[in-house]
């Protein structure tokens, strides 16, 4: 034995006391012995320090070696105690016996009787040794074993997997009483293991920034093949190891991660140490697996009831959307159609309020609103081009797509609405274009409550009651139009030498002029006279002419027929519904007059048409009255008559087929619009028939 062993010989003869000391000193090395002249003496040195073993005599005075034993068996049932008494019988030996002593030994003459006393205390010390540390291995294990269930407890009720890898590494530190202790977790994005957690102790041994990558280190190699692994030296284990400590063991723990052990020594681990390692990492999976599941529950969860919410806004706002079709179908007037959307969408728990912003304004201006007060009004016209909401309207008239702002406290440019928005109680905005296929109205903009509060369904609803508005907008225009006696006139001088027409008359010698237009789905065709000396010809060669052929071939002058596919001018027009009365170009200059509907604002017609054509002027603006019924037979005309009936009747009239003597022929016109002639003939007589019965008594046939 290694560790010294400390004998307390009791014997009221202190001279033998020092001896049988000195003697059993003498036969090992590892017994350091003291003396004590009595019992009483004897039990104040146990209560002052610690003793392997007691040699006692029997008979001394006050108290007996076997009642000295019976009060060191009050403290302690298992220290070592030998009778050593000179005093020998069957009687004494079997009261001895029966009380607990460890040995019984009967003194005598001679050296040897010492040998065979040490030879029991060195026994009898080692076996209570063993016995002692059995019991605290056992105590001890039982300790960890209710640490580990203590721990499985508090694993099972962490919320996050953070506290789980944090509390799986400060258990096996505790019940391993290790230096390092640590996890790493897999990020599957990343395809690596990063730190997830270690103790305060492994701090300096641990890197929270070191990271394993695929075929990186010790630490990878057990993730990847799924086996703990044990290395008693990890840092002769290879070049690569990336070693945390000299001695580690690697547990993974499933598909989430690894727990890594270690210390400082060569071979550091023990049986036991690894099972409750192994035993640790296996509730810390199964903690690990559970807190996975309740995760992927709390986002299915949130899922559905983010789905449910949405899915009652939708409800609701799909509500609030038939009450503003029911409210727009009535209305007569586009004021009206703007004032009922906006009092409608504020008129709602779910809308803080709406306004709507011209396009036919520049800067766009609020129209209409509803829900806020005219300061807020105000703010946003005083503010002009530096209005954040300006540029939000620009932005979804340009992409005539919804656009939204999911933060106004937070998004860029709209600093100048905090204040706005706190008092108002908004943060998302939705912008909705109101455009058709033909013109752009304005833009619906919707103010929120809460941070990007708007879902993909309800933009898309609104996205549609933003087209539904446009189509009524156009609907009661064009019927106001129709209805009233009153249009504009415009003169325009355009100067530009890419239109169409300037460029034809720099290879004519006179006068170049539009005698009709004829709009189809996939072109558009137009009449064009010249002087009879013009050729015309090459110009059918240019990409921005699909056909040109001659119609009719006059004494004074030529009529001949340009398909288009696509002329910038025209599709203005077309656009904004203008009827072109008159086109002449001469001289690098065309001469447009233009007859107005009323619901167009001139100014943005202008506009639109020098974007595309900068040098253009307004040479005069007219207001004209054209007769009620004339009006009344253009409608009723354009009621009655189909398409290929409308389309006929127009080439007739621009081609001068109704002039005497005729300028051109049904077979001509047969030809340009790419109809049999038997076939252009029915539709022209079709047409002439209804013309004539609306004429005359109103009545279609």
């Amino acid at each position: 034995m290694t560790n010294p062993i400390t004998v307390l010989i009791v014997d009221n003869e202190p001279g033998f006391a020092n001896l049988a000391g000195e003697m059993v000193e003498r036969e090992r090395d590892a017994i350091v012995a003291e003396a004590a002249t009595n019992a009483e003496e004897a039990l104040e040195i146990l209560e002052e320090r610690s003793i392997d073993c007691i040699v006692s005599d029997y008979e001394m005075p006050t108290l007996t070696g076997l009642e000295l034993l019976e009060r060191v068996r009050e403290d302690d049932p298992d220290l070592p105690f030998i009778l050593f008494t000179g005093r020998g019988s069957e009687e004494i030996a079997s009261e001895a016996i029966a009380a607990g002593v460890t040995q019984y030994l009967q003194k005598e003459s001679g050296k040897e009787q010492y040998a065979l006393l040490a030879n029991q205390i060195t026994n009898a010390v080692s076996q209570y040794r063993t016995e002692t540390e059995l019991r605290e291995s056992e105590r001890r294990y039982e300790r960890t074993l209710t640490t580990l269930h203590e721990t499985t407890r508090d694993l099972m009720r962490a919320g996050t997997k953070r506290e789980i890898y944090q509390s799986a590494v400060d258990t096996a530190r505790e019940i391993l009483d290790v230096p390092v202790a640590a996890a790493y977790t897999f990020e599957p994005t990343a395809g690596l293991l990063e730190h997830a957690a270690s103790t305060r102790e492994s701090r300096e041994l641990v890197d929270p920034e070191m990271q394993f990558e695929q075929g990186e280190g010790h630490v990878w190699d057990v993730f990847s093949e799924g086996e703990s692994t044990y290395y008693e030296d990890a840092t002769r284990e290879g070049a690569n190891a990336k070693a945390l400590s000299r001695s580690e063991l690697i547990v993974p723990l499933g598909t989430h991660g690894v727990l890594v052990a270690g210390t400082e020594d060569i071979d550091g681990f023990d049986e036991t140490m690894t099972e409750l390692l192994h035993i640790l990492a296996a509730n810390t999976e199964a903690a690990l697996d559970r807190a996975e599941r309740e995760q992927l529950l709390r986002e299915h969860d949130r899922t559905l009831t983010r789905q449910n919410e949405e899915l009652t806004r939708l409800n609701h706002t799909n509500e609030i959307v038939r009450e503003i079709n029911h409210g727009v179908a009535q209305a007569s007037t586009r004021t009206e159609i703007e004032t009922t959307v906006c009092d409608r969408l504020a008129d709602t728990e779910r809308y803080c309020f709406a306004w709507i912003a011209s396009a036919d304004d520049d800067p766009p201006e609020p129209t209409a609103w509803a829900g806020v007060d005219a300061a807020f009004v105000d703010r946003v016209r005083d503010d002009g081009d530096r209005a954040p909401e300006l540029d939000l309207v620009r932005e979804s008239l340009e992409t005539e797509r919804v656009q939204l702002v999911r933060n106004v406290l937070e998004a860029d440019g709209w600093d100048r609405r905090r204040k706005e928005a706190l008092t108002y109680g908004y943060q998302t905005i939705l912008a909705v274009p109101l455009a058709d296929t033909e013109r752009q109205y304005g833009v619906l903009l919707v103010h929120v409550a809460g941070v990007d509060s708007l879902g993909d369904s309800e933009r898309e609803v609104l996205g549609e009651l933003g087209e539904t508005i446009s189509h009524a907008i156009r609907s009661v225009e064009r019927t106001r139009a129709m209805l009233t006696d009153s249009r504009i006139e415009l003169e325009l001088a355009i100067h530009d030498s890419r239109l169409l027409l300037n460029r034809v008359a720099e290879r004519v010698d006179g006068t170049v002029a539009i005698e009709g237009v004829i709009y189809r789905d996939d072109e558009t065709v137009v009449f064009v006279s010249t002087p009879t000396s013009a050729d015309l010809e090459p110009l059918d060669q240019w990409a921005s002419i699909d056909t040109l052929s001659v119609v009719s071939d006059g004494d004074d002058e030529t009529l001949f027929e340009l398909r288009v596919t696509s002329s910038p001018i025209l599709d203005i027009l077309r656009t904004y519904d203008v009827h072109l009365q008159t086109a002449i170009a001469k001289n690098g200059t065309t001469t447009l007059v233009l007859d107005v509907p009323q619901q167009v604002e001139p100014r943005s017609l202008v506009e639109a048409i020098r974007e595309g054509y900068p040098e253009t002027e307004l040479e005069a603006r007219r207001e004209t009255t054209s007769m009620r019924s004339a009006r009344q037979l253009d409608t009723h005309l354009e009621e009655r008559l189909t398409a290929k009936q409308l389309e006929a009747l127009q080439a007739a009239h621009y081609s001068g087929f109704f002039e005497w003597p005729r300028e051109s022929t049904g077979e001509e016109l047969a030809d340009a619009l790419d109809v049999s002639p038997p076939t252009y003939h029915y539709h022209l007589r079709a047409a002439e028939r209804k013309l004539v019965t609306l004429a005359l008594d109103g009545k279609s046939r």
